[in-house]
């Protein structure tokens, strides 16, 4: 008995090892190809490691790209659409949860078919209200349109859910307010579903591309997802300087979900869970 399940852990434990492997080869693929020369990185067969660690092509991104401009108006447009959205979905999610009013549930309803089309379907009108705001090629014009998020709010509706109805009757007899109620005691008790929720959004508004592309055209404006597809050269593709912006771009992102890991792991773990 003991050796069929030890055998059956160890069959786990490979299939689990060969995922990692799939999943983390294009990651590995992608920085060793930054690090090569152009004929290098076209080689047939290809190599896998470098000969030699050739640190110019990220040079080559900073000499063609304002870098630095680019990288500062990411992380602007990140850190206030994480604030906002965090804000506004916490709020609009307790709501939902915790408070009756007229109209709930088919607001709610409405809340949902939301998630049900494709977001390109509201390309033009915020892109209308943006150009009748004044807006375009402004940082504003580019995080406007993401303050507030459907599946943010559905997200955290369900962590105010799985709490129970006593803290909030216990609070009220203590003579606490609804804003005291959702700020002191309920927020703390969804901290893992709030920080699910920023790595969504900041991975979100890290890697949005079609939405500054359309409503911006000054490079001074741009974030780092358009701005890597300026690397792609019009008759040929310098690989290496195309791998080299890639890992620039990715890495906030792995340090962030490093940093959080545990909360985001348990934050989309008790996602699904219901009152």
């Amino acid at each position: 008995m003991k050796t069929s399940r030890a055998r059956g852990h160890l069959i786990i434990h490979i299939i689990l090892i060969a995922g990692i492997a799939i999943t983390v080869f294009p990651f590995l693929w992608m920085i060793f190809t930054s690090f090569k020369t152009l004929p290098e990185s076209m080689k047939i067969p290809p190599t896998i490691l470098p000969e030699s660690l050739n640190t110019e092509s990220y040079k080559y991104v900073f000499d063609v790209l304002p870098f630095a401009k680019i990288y500062l108006n990411t992380v602007v447009i990140t850190v206030l659409t994480v604030l906002f959205q965090v804000a506004f979905c916490t709020m609009a999610a307790y709501g939902f949860a915790r408070i009756e009013f007229p109209f709930k549930n088919a607001l709610f309803l409405i809340l949902l078919a939301i998630l049900m089309v494709p977001g390109q379907i509201f390309l033009i009108p915020q892109y209308l209200i943006i150009q009748n705001l004044g807006l375009t090629n402004t940082i504003p014009g580019l995080f406007l349109p993401h303050l507030f998020s459907a599946f943010g709010t559905f997200l955290l509706r369900q962590f105010f859910m799985s709490l129970p109805k006593e803290l909030e009757e216990a609070a009220l007899l203590d003579g606490c307010n609804r804003f005291q109620i959702f700020g002191k005691i309920m927020l703390p008790l969804v901290k893992p579903g709030i920080v699910a929720l920023v790595i969504f959004t900041a991975r979100f508004a890290w890697n949005d591309f079609m939405w500054p592309l359309i409503v911006n055209t000054d490079p001074q404006k741009m974030t780092l997802a358009p701005s890597l597809s300026l690397l792609k050269g019009q008759y040929a593709t310098n690989y290496p300087v195309q791998m080299a912006g890639a890992v620039l771009a990715v890495i906030p992102m792995i340090i962030v979900f490093i940093i959080f890991q545990k909360q985001f792991i348990e934050g989309v773990a008790q996602s699904g869970i219901k009152g």
